[in-house]
């Protein structure tokens, strides 16, 4: 795709709209002055938090450096300083959202979903009142159902609405006759009471939506507040349900970047938003606001040292302070972030919301067209865009892709992918799980399998039952540019969309089948080194022979490290676990263990408990183990190697027990029939010297790969791959083809090829953890297969005693593929 072209192909479309053309800064020069650290990076997740500018950043730290703010909650001239900036950013908020003071306040939370809770825990909630929301809507609000478990176990209802949303609703005063809302299945604790008549009078119930939804982009109308208020009964077809007065909610953290809702036209009673959301910084500052006739209705009970005027100790008295904002905010608010808001509302009202709109929504609107042509060369088109039949689309594309057999390709394999390409975007349900089963076509059985097959949110369960569990998302910002937009397309084009010229599968070439005739009489393999990892993702060491036992290598991965909150800790988060390096001596029956951050080297007998501190069990990769850890010398030890507390176990039970799901399915360790160590899918790993060495070619080749490592060109050696066999001989990739093999006449079973991950692009030379994109990236382009980058194969040794016996394996011994067991 021709960039020039296409651009101006775009601009003779969307040049209008595009660039802030009438702005103090158009986009260029946006992008060049104020977001220089993005370079090659294509930055897509803007729905989940923008990028500050340098310039707000630049004046922030001004400012702090400039000015004393003091606490708020006094009187000297610092805490007025405070006190007076507070009251400035205050009335910010309520410009940016068009709300009069006289009728607003604006309340500052910790974000927008301790705005939500805020209002779930302070409503006031009765027997009879209702909970409605919109099917659409972020975890936060629903969360709001539990707030209400009180009202809810007295007869009190929650339930979701889908609206139909037929023409636009416009502005006019009359709402649409045509607009339907489904009511979905009605939520209560118990069969309590029904609402009576007569007895509605202060009964108050709450309706939430959000101004757009982060699932789909879908755009809501704010009518949706006048609606409710004035015909709720008509509108729910006189549901039981409707009585009485009505709130209404509007969840603006999506939509307020670039169209916040207008108070003076629509009359919500709460408007819940979060600042990094508008302009990147500060995070963890959000704010309620709040319509004022609503905010004496509300029950708060807890108050604090902000929220009074005065409170006796020994006496059950105190009096509350006037103000809203004082009647809710607890405690000191973050007094110096909300210094900080002042300088993103620069560049927002510099540029004006109606104007990042047109931008922002010119790009999706490119995205989407581009998208929804794209075709397989056998016509089957490539991608499912989602929210496409709402009037209204905000600046965000949410979509995921099929092969040219129909089936899916994974919401995970997409992100991988992108990541390796420099894309930073989102993948998943976002948290909207109602907006999710509802695109996606997901039935309340569907969800409960899935949940049953052990998926949740944030894994890797990207597929279940032949479909998606989440989508894809790419999200725009004020500062995202067409370039930006281009560079996505081309991402999808070169990797997903299969033409006679681009296949996304595996060539043929790159799997190599059994070698049969006299090639196969001629092919000769041997084992060329042989490596045991003791603790799991540190370090390893080389033998020339070492004992095989039924849970693979003797000892190896019988350790790991754990952290406090029960996380096991990989390279792929701490990485400097690479310099911890290990050793076993059998005839001393020692581990040795050592780190350039630890003076003193750690010896752990292999056979003694002196060290021992316990014994408990555990779950990991869907095997249960018995484990043993260690005094608190040992993990002092280790908290200092890697620099954050943790702590060593050491697999100690007789066997690991396969946990299979209810469903039948064994989860993610493929190899469920063996007795195992702290692996994730197998005993063994084996690469082949051949299959290194024409990825060093490829490498060597790549331009892209010379870019991401300062202009040398990587290589990389077996050892970045951990595997624990490397075979010599025969031809790259040979090993893709064997089923099974012996090795100097001791059998094992293959299971397949070996899933790669971000791991392998960890380089821990110079001392120094560097990241890149390759050889991952590299990897991608040849091995790629059914969402996954292949490189190795995984094996299980199948021992023909049924104990265990005094068998090693040496390096230098033939390997035999494919061969009858005997």
């Amino acid at each position: 795709m021709n960039t020039e072209s296409e651009k101006e192909q775009f601009l003779k479309e969307f040049g209008s709209d595009y660039g802030y053309a009438n702005a103090p800064k158009n986009i260029d020069e946006i992008r060049a002055t104020e977001f220089k650290r993005l370079n090659d990076t294509v930055y897509l997740d803007h729905a989940g938090a923008t990028l500050y500018s340098e310039s707000q950043m630049e004046a922030v730290f001004k400012d702090l450096n400039s000015t004393v703010y003091g606490n708020p909650h006094s009187q000297s001239s610092c805490s007025l300083a405070s006190e007076d900036i507070i009251g400035k950013a205050r009335q910010q908020v309520l410009s940016f959202f068009n709300a009069s003071p006289r009728e607003y306040s604006c309340i500052f939370t910790s974000g927008a979903t301790a705005a939500l809770k805020l209002v779930g825990e302070t409503f006031p909630w009765s027997s009879n009142s209702s909970f409605m929301y919109t099917m659409e809507n972020h975890n936060s609000v629903l969360g709001i159902r539990e707030v209400t478990r009180y009202a809810l176990s007295k007869g009190a209802a929650a339930f979701a609405v889908d609206i139909e949303e037929g023409t636009h609703l416009g502005e006019s005063e009359s709402p649409k006759s045509n607009l339907k809302l489904t009511q979905r299945h009605i939520q209560r604790r118990s069969e309590g009471r029904v609402a009576k008549e007569g007895m509605t009078g202060n009964t108050y119930n709450l309706f939430a939506f959000p101004s757009e939804c982060n699932f789909s982009g879908r755009k809501f109308d704010p009518n949706l507040v006048k609606i409710i208020k004035e015909g709720s009964e008509r509108i729910l077809e006189s549901s039981q349900y409707c009585r009485g007065s009505w709130l209404v909610l509007i969840d603006a953290a999506k939509g307020c970047a670039t169209n916040p809702p207008d108070l003076s036209k629509f009359k919500a009673d709460f408007v819940v938003f979060s600042f990094y959301k508008l302009f990147g910084y500060p995070t963890g500052l959000g704010a309620l606001i709040i319509r004022n006739d609503a905010a004496k209705l509300m029950k708060k009970t807890y108050f604090s040292g902000g929220t009074v005027a005065a409170a006796i100790a020994d006496v059950d008295f105190f009096k509350r302070r006037e103000g809203v904002d004082e009647f809710f905010e607890d405690g000191t608010i973050s007094f110096l972030s909300i210094a900080a808001i002042q300088h993103g509302f620069k560049i927002i009202n510099m540029l004006t919301t109606s104007l990042i709109s047109r931008h922002t929504t010119s790009i999706a609107a490119y995205v989407r067209n581009k998208l929804l042509a794209l075709k397989h060369e056998n016509g089957e088109f490539v991608c499912m865009l989602y929210g496409l039949l709402s009037s209204e689309m905000g600046p965000m594309v949410s979509f995921n892709m099929k092969r040219q057999d129909g089936t899916w390709y994974g919401y995970r394999e997409v992100e991988k992918l992108a990541t390796l390409s420099g894309i930073q975007l989102r993948t998943g349900c976002f948290c909207n799980p109602g907006a999710c089963a509802k695109y996606l076509g997901l039935s309340h059985l569907d969800l409960l399998s899935n949940i049953e097959a052990g998926h949740v949110c944030w894994d890797d369960r990207d597929i279940l039952h032949g479909k998606p569990t989440g989508a894809v998302r790419v999200s725009f910002g004020y500062m995202s540019t067409f370039e930006d937009a281009m560079k996505l397309v081309n991402f999808v084009e070169n990797n997903f969309v299969i033409t006679s010229s681009n296949r996304c599968a595996l060539p043929p070439s790159s799997i190599s089948l059994p070698i049969e005739g006299i090639a196969k009489a001629a092919a000769r393999h041997f084992l060329s080194s042989i490596t045991v990892y003791p603790i799991k993702s540190c370090a390893g060491f080389s033998v020339d022979q070492w004992p095989l036992t039924s849970t693979g290598l003797l000892h190896d991965r019988e350790w790991i490290l754990k952290s406090t909150t029960g996380e096991i800790l990989t390279q792929k988060k701490v990485p400097e676990m690479c310099y911890i390096s290990t050793l076993i001596d059998l005839n001393l029956g020692k581990l040795f263990v050592e780190s350039p951050r630890c003076k003193e080297k750690l010896q752990i007998e292999l056979k003694s408990n002196s060290l021992v501190a316990g014994r408990d069990e555990m779950d990991i990769q869907n095997h249960r183990y018995e484990v043993r850890s260690y005094n608190n010398e040992v993990d002092i030890w280790f908290s200092r190697a890697i620099d954050r507390p943790c702590t060593l176990l050491r697999n100690s039970s007789s066997q690991s027990h396969s946990c299979i799901n209810k469903n039948g399915s064994p989860g993610m360790c493929r190899d469920v029939g063996a007795r195992l160590n702290f692996v994730n899918e197998a005993q063994f790993l084996l690469i082949s010297e051949e299959s290194i060495a024409d990825l060093n070619s490829r490498l060597k080749s790549n331009l892209n790969g010379r870019r991401s490592n300062g202009g040398q060109a990587v290589q990389v050696g077996a050892m970045r791959f951990r595997p624990n066999l490397v075979a010599s001989g025969g031809e790259p990739y040979a090993e893709d083809g064997w089923n099974n093999l012996t090795i100097g006449g001791k059998y094992f079973m293959a299971l397949g090829g070996c899933n790669r991950c971000q791991m392998i692009n960890i380089n821990p030379e110079a001392g120094e953890v560097q990241r890149f994109s390759e050889p991952l990236a590299t990897l991608a382009g040849y091995r790629r297969a059914k969402g996954k980058i292949m490189f190795g194969i995984l094996l299980r040794y199948e021992n023909n005693t049924k104990t265990e016996s005094d068998t090693w394996i040496c390096v230098g011994e033939e390997i035999v593929p494919n061969g009858d067991r005997h």
